[in-house]
C-alpha cells in the first residue's frame, strides 16, 4: 500500500467510527460534535484524491454551516443537552442486525466489482476549473432539473408555511 492508501483508509476509519458514536451517544451535542469529526475526515479524503474545491465546500458547508445550524437548533429549541433516555425507541438490535447485514452486502459488492482495479490520480483533477467543466459542460441538463425541482421544492414549503391564508379555505377566496 502506498502513503496516500494508507492515509485514506485512516481516514475511513475515522469517519465510519465517529458516524458510529454520531448514532450512539446519548448525549445530542456529542452527536453534533462527531458529526464535525466525520465531516472532517470526509474533507481530509477528498484532500487526498485531489479534489481541493470539493475538501473545502465540504468544510464550508457542511462543518461550518450545517453543524452550526444543527447546534443552534439544539440550543434554542431548548433540547435537553445531557443523556437523553427518552431518545432510546428500544430498536437498537434490529438497528445494528440491518446495519451490519447492509454493510456486508456493500463491502462484498465493492471487492468482487473492483477487485484489483487502480486509479491514478491527477493533480489538479478536483479543482474549481475541472469541477466547474464538468458541470456546465457533461452534466448541464442534470444541474438544472435538480435546480427546478429545488425551486419548486421552496415555493411548496412557502406554499405549506401560509397554511390557512389559501384561497379557498375558510370559505374565503375563491
Amino acid at each position: 500500500m502506498t502513503t496516500p492508501e494508507i492515509v485514506f483508509t485512516a481516514l475511513g476509519v475515522v469517519a465510519v467510527g465517529s458516524g458510529v458514536l454520531v448514532v450512539t451517544t446519548k448525549q445530542l451535542v456529542h452527536a453534533a460534535l462527531w458529526l464535525v469529526v466525520s465531516f472532517g475526515a470526509l474533507a481530509g479524503m477528498y484532500l487526498v484524491l485531489t479534489a481541493e474545491f470539493v475538501a473545502w465546500v465540504q468544510v464550508l458547508i457542511y462543518v461550518g454551516a450545517i453543524v452550526v445550524l444543527l447546534l443552534f437548533g439544539i440550543m434554542l429549541t431548548r433540547a435537553p443537552i445531557g443523556p437523553s433516555e427518552g431518545l432510546n425507541s428500544g430498536n437498537r438490535t434490529p438497528a445494528l442486525a440491518v446495519a451490519l447485514g447492509t454493510a456486508a452486502v456493500l463491502v462484498t459488492l465493492l471487492v468482487r466489482g473492483f477487485k484489483d482495479a487502480r486509479i491514478d490520480l491527477d493533480p489538479g483533477g478536483g479543482s474549481g476549473d475541472a469541477l466547474g467543466e464538468a458541470i456546465f459542460r457533461e452534466w448541464v441538463l442534470p444541474f438544472e432539473v435538480l435546480s427546478v425541482l429545488l425551486l419548486a421544492a421552496l415555493v411548496g414549503a412557502i406554499v405549506l408555511s401560509k397554511g390557512g391564508n389559501l384561497p379557498g379555505r375558510n370559505g374565503k377566496g375563491r
